[in-house]
C-alpha cells in the first residue's frame, strides 16, 4: 500500500505532466495568436477609425460648406429685407416731410386766397361806393346845370326887372320933373 501512495501521485503527476505540456505549447501559440488577433483588430479598428475621421471630417466640410452657402443667402435676403425696410421707411419719411411741406403750403395759400378776397371784397365796396358816388355826382351835376341856367334866368328877369323899374323910375321921375 505504500507503493500505492508514490505510485497513484506519480501517475496523477505523469498524467498532469502531460496535459500540462500539451496545453503549454498551444498556450504561448493561443497568446500569441490572441495578442496577434488584438493587434490586428486594434490596427484595424485604428484604421477604420481613421476612415470614418476621413469621411467625417469631409462631410463636416461638406456641412460646413452647405452651411456657409445658407449662410451668405440668408445673410443676402436679410440684407435685401434691411434695404428695402430702408428704402420704405426712407420714403415713407419723404411722404411724411412732402406732407407737411404741401400742408403748410396749402395754408400759406389760403391764408394768401383769404387776404385776396378781402381785398377784393374792399375794392368792390370802393368800386360800388365810387360809381354811387359817380352817379350822385352825374345827378347832382344835372341838377346845378339846371339850377345854373335856372338862377341864370333868374338874374336875367332881375336884370329886366331892374331895367323895368329903373325906365319905370326914370319915366317917373321925368314925368314929375314935367310936372312940376
Amino acid at each position: 500500500m505504500n507503493k500505492v501512495y508514490i505510485i497513484i501521485p506519480f501517475v496523477g503527476i505523469l498524467i498532469f505532466g502531460g496535459f500540462y505540456m500539451n496545453f503549454e505549447k498551444g498556450f504561448d501559440a493561443r497568446v500569441a495568436a490572441s495578442k496577434a488577433k488584438e493587434v490586428q483588430e486594434k490596427k484595424d479598428k485604428a484604421l477604420l477609425e481613421q476612415k470614418n475621421r476621413e469621411v467625417a471630417y469631409a462631410a463636416a466640410m461638406k456641412a460646413q460648406a452647405e452651411r456657409k452657402i445658407e449662410r451668405e443667402k440668408k445673410d443676402a435676403v436679410e440684407q435685401k429685407k434691411k434695404d428695402d425696410r430702408q428704402a420704405a421707411e426712407d420714403k415713407r419719411e419723404r411722404a411724411f416731410s412732402d406732407r407737411n411741406k404741401l400742408t403748410a403750403q396749402v395754408r400759406s395759400l389760403k391764408k394768401d386766397l383769404d387776404e385776396v378776397q378781402a381785398e377784393i371784397k374792399k375794392i368792390e365796396d370802393e368800386k360800388k361806393t365810387l360809381v354811387d358816388e359817380q352817379a350822385f355826382l352825374k345827378t347832382y351835376v344835372k341838377q346845378a346845370e339846371s339850377n345854373v341856367k335856372y338862377y341864370y334866368d333868374l338874374l336875367d328877369k332881375i336884370a329886366l326887372a331892374e331895367k323895368a323899374r329903373a325906365d319905370a323910375a326914370a319915366a317917373a321921375a321925368a314925368a314929375a320933373k314935367k310936372n312940376s
